[in-house]
């Protein structure tokens, strides 16, 4: 199993929670976070005053998969997070060694 973490535009949310859930994901964890990359921020201005927004809003979005589904989710978030400017986002994928259901205790990949 692997954890997808994907941290994109916040507008791009709706848009990747559909494409996952086309690819038969059932759950998932999203986040607000703030953060910066190669962008740095930028400059606004507010009543005349110009200042620097250092940390831009993202959404982080969790998800573990199966093993064999981890192309298919990874190509999905990509295709439909992408606008072609500085800032999309990144995706991190990370091994998962074990998953526990809670209520029902169920391990690994019969508990997602």
């Amino acid at each position: 199993m692997k954890m997808i973490t994907a941290v994109i535009k916040p507008f791009k949310l709706e848009e990747v929670r559909e494409a996952l859930a086309d690819c038969g994901v059932t759950g998932l964890t999203v986040t607000e976070v703030k953060g910066f990359g190669r962008q740095k921020g930028h400059t606004e201005l507010y009543r005349g005053a110009e200042y620097v927004v250092d940390f831009l809003p993202k959404v982080k979005v969790e998800v573990v998969v199966k093993t064999e589904d981890l192309d298919r989710c990874v190509d999905a978030i990509v295709n439909v997070a992408r606008t072609g400017k500085i800032g999309d986002g990144k995706i991190f994928i990370t091994p998962v060694e074990r998953v526990v259901r809670i209520r029902t205790g169920d391990l690994d990949e019969s508990a997602i």
